[in-house]
């Protein structure tokens, strides 16, 4: 457990600044701020591994449609969005610390082939949790998640979103 303390604290907050304060730590999906709220928070929650373990379980017990619309919420890895500049601050840190910012023509053509066919197989973009990564870690997760079933690579992309707000809340401590 993490003896870091968000700011603000979250068991401080009413409903209304908890979301806005943390509403978007999945990314476009402030459901899950509101529902981990209405779950209650105490202090053990205003850590960012207290409160990203509570809201993980939000996520993690949602029915495979409340998943799949948090993973279709998300841009895909070095897709138009970024090239347009259209990604969340958090995105575009996050796509811009794993190089996805540098990639050449070529590695930017083999993304776009593979977020097709992934979207293709399984109908959301392909998520993954980018931090201590670079794009070249990423091109080979893409090629060997493709070889999942849906239900499994639902299930490793909700892991992998989890991941990603655990980051967001480590970065706000």
């Amino acid at each position: 457990m993490s003896h870091t303390t968000l700011t603000p604290s979250p068991s401080q907050l009413d409903k209304t600044a908890f979301v806005a304060a943390y509403g978007e730590i999945y990314e476009h999906s402030p459901w899950i701020a509101e529902l981990t709220w209405d779950k209650g928070l105490s202090t053990d929650h205003d850590s960012p591994d207290g409160l990203a373990q509570a809201m993980s379980e939000v996520l993690s017990s949602a029915p495979a449609e409340r998943q799949l619309a948090v993973i279709r919420a998300h841009p895909d890895l070095a897709g138009k969005a970024a090239i347009a500049g259209d990604l969340t601050d958090d995105s575009t840190r996050e796509q811009a610390g794993a190089g996805l910012d540098q990639c050449t023509p070529e590695e930017m053509a083999r993304f776009e082939r593979l977020n097709d066919a992934y979207k293709a197989k399984f109908d959301f973009p392909f998520v993954m949790a980018v931090k201590g990564n670079d794009r070249h870690d990423i091109l080979r997760a893409f090629e060997t998640r493709l070889e999942n079933d849906p239900a499994e690579e639902r299930r490793t992309a909700v892991e992998q979103i989890n991941h990603i707000a655990r980051f967001r809340l480590e970065a706000r401590a």
